[in-house]
């Protein structure tokens, strides 16, 4: 695996102009045209079904502007209160039907855990917050106000937060606002590289990585852009240098199917959005790849494997790399759910032995997240080490020799 490939494509995800890679913006998309340029210089084909290497389908953007809102006769402070709504013009009161259901938080109550859920309403709830939690509701009240995208299209409902005891019953309320619905088209890049074994030619193997990030944050000495050249500049780049490794040894007997997902950073939208198109029983194994720009705990020419013990994916990657210089681990930080944390999450709750190859020391990486993860933190030399051992302990896999156990599937939501 050429080093200057490796660099050449990080140091293009990465790049200022790419402006932090933040889901729906200028940026995602030209990096997603880069991807797409990049698969059509290898030579890989679309995902059959599509007309190119893009893979499109919307998310939706809701902003809400409260005109006026009163509790019990009494007007709520602007400051003091936050709006969720699906509904384009909002006059509701306590007449209306049906009632809304009315949540308490106490001052000693997780605020997150407890309004998660109504942060994309599925009935019409009024929130009562204890002043105690005046931080944490600010926190939520600007993340809300930057207009996060959701996966579908809001429904009609209303959540109302107020920073306040519970209002004295019968409670009687008055609220009139105005929501903007916009709907934002994101893209997961995705390229096939058919199989040579016809009757191998409905298993499936996955190779990816994200490649959006947070865009701006507030600026540190002037920095304001989140390059993400660990996270996911780094795996991405892993997808695309593979893609050109396997198309030029041309040895594949299963298909090899390569994708570089979007909004992962905001709920894993892309691969959720992928797992849709396919039949997640015809995937061998998904080789997810996130963060590999910089040594393991267990030193150079190691990475770990997430969820090692739900398949024995690890196992046979452990195998194929006996007798070379590299070492692959099982994850060394449980307590970080780092098997949930990525873009593996949703096909392996489908049954598919889907895990991520990471190298990061994520308890003490001061540059996640943060605006210093730029190219000059990481180790070249040391990332193509690691792509360069995906790309051989995979041999058995993608030539049918090995076939990973099924992860025992999940009954939940996708």
């Amino acid at each position: 695996m050429p080093q200057a490939t490796v660099e050449r494509i990080i140091r293009t995800l990465a790049a200022d102009d790419m402006q932090g890679r933040a889901t729906g913006k200028p940026g995602s998309v030209k990096a997603a045209e880069f991807l797409a340029a990049e698969f059509q210089r290898i030579g890989l084909e679309p995902l059959p079904g599509l007309q190119n290497f893009m893979q499109t389908f919307p998310a939706y953007e809701a902003r809400t502007a409260a005109a006026f809102v009163s509790i019990n006769g009494a007007k709520v402070a602007p400051d003091k209160m936050l709006l969720i709504s699906g509904q384009p013009h909002l006059n509701w009161t306590e007449a209306d039907e049906p009632a809304p259901r009315v949540v308490t938080v106490g001052p000693q109550d997780n605020l997150m855990k407890e309004i998660r859920p109504l942060l994309d309403p599925k009935e019409n709830t009024i929130v009562f917050i204890d002043p105690v939690q005046a931080a944490a509701f600010n926190r939520v009240t600007s993340y809300v106000k930057r207009g996060g995208l959701r996966p579908e299209k809001p429904a009609p409902f209303t959540t109302l937060l107020i920073l306040a005891p519970p209002a004295a019953t019968p409670l009687k309320f008055q609220v009139a606002a105005t929501t903007t619905i916009r709907t934002v088209e994101l893209r997961n890049v995705v390229g096939v590289l058919p199989g040579k074994d016809a009757a191998r030619a409905t298993e499936q193997v996955v190779f990816s990585g994200h490649y959006d990030h947070l865009g701006f944050l507030p600026a540190v000495a002037g920095d304001s852009i989140a390059n993400g050249a660990d996270d996911d500049a780094s795996g991405t780049t892993a997808v695309v240098a593979l893609a050109e490794y396997f198309k030029k040894k041309n040895d594949n007997a299963r298909p090899l199917v390569f994708v570089a997902f979007t909004a992962e950073e905001i709920g894993g939208f892309g691969a959720r959005h992928f797992s849709r198109q396919l039949d997640p029983q015809n995937v061998v194994a998904m080789f997810n790849i996130e963060m590999i720009g910089k040594q393991a705990k267990f030193g150079p020419n190691t990475a770990f494997i997430t969820g090692f013990e739900r398949s024995d994916f690890g196992k046979m990657l452990q195998a194929n790399a006996r007798g070379s210089v590299f070492r692959f681990e099982p994850d060394p930080y449980p307590e970080q759910n780092l098997f949930y944390r990525s873009d593996n999450a949703t096909l392996a709750r489908l049954g598919v032995p889907a895990h991520t190859i990471s190298t990061d020391q994520i308890p003490t990486d001061k540059k996640y997240h943060s605006v210093d993860d730029e190219v000059e933190s990481l180790d070249l030399a040391n990332m193509t080490a690691v792509i360069t051992a995906i790309g051989r302990a995979a041999a058995g896999i993608i030539s049918g020799q090995q076939t990973p156990t099924r992860i025992a599937p999940e009954t939940v939501k996708q």
